[in-house]
């Protein structure tokens, strides 16, 4: 999705990107462009360096969020002197994330009231296309406020309002006829520095499977987002040194044969009123 530079289109348009010009497609989103069949007329074309990439789907029917890497389970259960449970080899897991909060490419993120660790996830995202099928993937970033999220899983639910104010996608999708999502370096970068590195293919539930456990007993929609959930050493919480991110940071998530989704942290809010 774009929006030509000056035009300030809300929603944007479905494009291709060609080397470095952008063909629009004649859609009003992806989720249409998919719902046809994957194929739509061509209209107008544009530079890339003329134009502004928006999250490729803005408003997604539904966004499940996997746990599908072992070392980021294994690290993250340790911390709380757990296990990974039988039950997470058995079968991809997932959680429920907001469709509402979805932010893209070079986007301000929020930073979420009563909050003071606030963290990056590194992920990748597959976007279910026509008939069922993943259409493309893309880069996805999981923000998390990690001290919301532990107090509210103490309760037995969740994550929830630890997950629930953004979810970063961007900077376009790619088609699996280019990207199968079976390997990639993903590397996490936070003003300019380094913070995480792993690879796709360290994914222990293969997207096949992840959709198939998807679509059971339901029904996948075009525009459905399927996150891989976070690479080994893909995040803050993971490193344990309590280096979680500050309004004005910078935060880039690259992924080899995808690119580069950057985001600025926005200012903390006034204190909530009692």
């Amino acid at each position: 999705m774009f929006t030509p530079e000056g035009r300030g289109l809300p929603r944007g348009w479905p494009g291709r990107i060609e080397g470095d010009r952008v063909i629009q497609l004649a859609a009003q989103t992806l989720q249409s462009f998919f719902t046809g069949g994957g194929e739509s007329r061509e209209h107008a074309e544009f530079a890339l360096s003329e134009v502004r990439l928006l999250a490729p789907v803005s408003h997604p029917p539904s966004v499940r969020d996997f746990y599908a890497f072992e070392q980021h389970v294994a690290t993250a259960r340790a911390s709380r002197g757990l296990e990974v449970p039988e039950e997470w080899y058995a079968q991809p897991v997932f959680y429920f994330s907001n469709p509402a909060a979805i932010f893209g490419p070079e986007d301000e993120i929020p930073y979420p009231a009563g909050s003071e660790e606030l963290d990056y996830e590194l992920e990748v995202a597959a976007v279910i296309g026509a008939e069922g099928r993943i259409g493309g993937f893309t880069i996805m970033n999981d923000w998390s406020a990690r001290d919301l999220q532990r107090a509210e899983m103490r309760v037995g639910l969740g994550p929830a309002k630890g997950k629930d104010f953004a979810t970063s996608l961007g900077p376009v999708l790619v088609t699996t006829d280019e990207f199968d999502g079976t390997s990639g370096e993903m590397i996490a970068r936070v003003n300019g520095e380094e913070r995480s590195r792993g690879n796709l293919r360290d994914l222990h539930h293969p997207w096949p499977r992840i959709v198939e456990h998807a679509a059971r007993n339901t029904v996948l929609r075009p525009g459905d987002v399927l996150g891989s959930g976070t690479v080994g050493t893909g995040c803050i919480f993971e490193h344990g040194d309590g280096r979680w991110l500050e309004p004005g940071d910078v935060v880039e998530l690259e992924v080899e044969g995808i690119g580069l989704l950057r985001n600025l942290v926005g200012p903390r809010p006034a204190p909530e009123s009692r």
